[in-house]
């Protein structure tokens, strides 16, 4: 079985190094656990690393940790009107864009005697989810109108399906939507969440934040990046998660394919460059598990591709049946690896 060996230490100073830095000019930090599966371990790293929320979009992660015993608030980041009356019962908040969803999330909470905390995101431009700025007003009236719901945040999504970068002018944009909203109704709202874990370089940069005092981070913590162009950030570790796979064949092969063509198990008709005889190894891990575009070999091997349950590589020397072989991985890879019930996790408590 091809396993992920998880650094809980790193994860914690990543988390911990993160929050005092967003600390110096006011902005808390929701550590997003989605790519980990909600894996309590390792939100109680990034909680004692000085988070001050977790967030998740799946409920089902969310009671995973709840069920855990973890102490503190937990935030969903995706809501379905389905889901509602578990919703009020595992999430202390929740971060919504439609009323008949609210309304059924204060059906419930009344239902249940207790109050549900709800932020209303609003959409900028990246054209996820988010209530368009011209109806915000109308939509904050309505949200306020219904019982045992209590509205604590405005947030926005960018950098997830648009590409839409964090910079001044949306940022500014969306302070400014917090302003008018919060003088229109009286309100003090506590979230004012600009973000993810993309918005690294605007919080370095920009003269002022505005009202922005919450970001939401899952791959700066889990993989020390900035999302917004791939780059590590100085200070972080990057490698907290390593993939190990065994080799289960190493022989000389050609590097074309010979035969009459088809397409392959997945449909497609690959293209292969003739580099002659080279040295093929093929280890226990495929597309079931994870996209072989998201690794990156640490014995620096060539990742050829994949079928469903073998990965193929090329380098200079055999390896021995048995071996195992180390890769670094992306945030998809990541993913992939923890969702995965093929991929053993393993937890390794110490510093490298």
């Amino acid at each position: 079985m091809p396993r992920l060996e998880i650094i809980l230490a790193q994860i914690e100073q990543n988390a911990r190094i993160l929050s005092e830095l967003y600390a110096t000019r006011g902005v808390s930090l929701m550590g997003v656990s989605k790519a980990v599966l909600g894996d309590p371990a390792i939100a109680q790293a990034m909680i004692q690393g000085g988070v001050n929320f977790i967030a998740d979009s799946r409920l089902e992660n969310l009671a995973r940790m709840r069920k855990a015993g973890l102490k503190t608030q937990l935030v969903l980041l995706r809501t379905a009107l389905s889901q509602a009356e578990a919703v009020v019962r595992v999430a202390d908040i929740s971060l919504n864009t439609e009323f008949a969803t609210l309304k059924c999330l204060s059906y419930h909470a009344e239902q249940q005697r207790r109050q549900h905390q709800v932020i209303v995101m609003v959409e900028l431009g990246d054209l996820r989810e988010g209530v368009m700025p011209c109806d915000l007003p109308q939509f904050i009236q309505q949200t306020l109108s219904l019982p045992n719901l209590k509205l604590v945040g405005i947030g926005c999504n960018l950098a997830c399906y648009g590409a839409i970068k964090p910079n001044e002018r949306n940022m500014a944009k969306l302070s400014q939507i917090v302003s008018d909203l919060e003088r229109k109704f009286g309100l003090d709202l506590r979230i004012h969440s600009g973000g993810n874990s993309a918005n690294y370089q605007w919080f370095k940069t920009a003269q002022s934040l505005g009202n922005i005092n919450n970001i939401r981070l899952g791959e700066s913590i889990l993989l020390g990046c900035d999302t917004a162009n791939s780059n590590a950030i100085p200070g972080l570790h990057h490698q907290a998660f390593q993939l190990v796979a065994e080799v289960i064949e190493s022989k000389a092969k050609p590097s074309l394919p010979w035969g009459e063509v088809c397409q392959d198990a997945f449909g497609s008709v690959p293209q292969f460059r003739d580099r002659g005889s080279e040295q093929r190894t093929i280890v226990a891990l495929g597309k079931q598990d994870i996209a072989s575009g998201s690794l990156q070999s640490k014995q620096q091997l060539d990742i050829l591709g994949a079928s469903s349950d073998h990965l193929i590589l090329s380098g200079q020397q055999p390896f021995p049946i048995g071996q195992e072989l180390q890769f670094s991985l992306d945030y998809g890879g990541l993913l992939a690896a923890m969702t995965s019930p093929f991929v053993e996790k393993r937890f390794v408590h110490t510093l490298e």
